[in-house]
C-alpha cells in the first residue's frame, strides 16, 4: 500500500484533480463551518447572521456548494467578522492558478 503524505501549507484538496473554482469554493466553505464552531454558534443561529438561510447553510456545511457562488461564501465569512483579500500575481506564459491561504 502506498502512503501519500500532503506537503506542510497545502490541503488535500490542492491534490485532487479537481477545477480551481469548487477548490477555492470548498476551502472557504471549510473556513465558514470552523468559523461558526469556534465562535460556539449554532446553524440557525449563524444563518442569522448571515447572507443565506439555515437550509442553505447546512448544505454548505455539508460541503454541497452547487448553487452556491464564491462571492456568497466570501461575503459569509465577512459577516462573522473575517477579512478577505484578493491578490494578484505577476503574469506570466502559463495558465494562472487560485490560492487559498488562510492567516491564523
Amino acid at each position: 500500500m502506498e502512503k501519500f503524505v500532503t506537503p506542510a501549507g497545502r490541503s488535500v484538496l490542492d491534490d485532487l484533480a479537481l477545477d480551481d473554482g469548487y477548490v477555492v469554493k470548498a476551502k472557504l466553505a471549510v473556513r465558514l463551518k470552523r468559523t461558526i464552531a469556534e465562535m460556539g454558534l449554532s446553524q440557525r443561529e449563524a444563518a442569522s447572521r448571515l447572507p443565506i438561510n439555515q437550509p442553505k447553510l447546512s448544505l454548505v456545511t455539508q460541503g454541497k456548494l452547487d448553487g452556491v457562488s464564491q462571492a456568497m461564501l466570501e461575503d459569509c465569512l465577512r459577516a462573522l467578522g473575517h477579512d478577505i483579500e484578493i491578490k494578484i500575481g505577476p503574469r506570466h506564459d502559463r495558465v494562472g492558478k487560485i490560492v487559498v491561504r488562510e492567516f491564523v
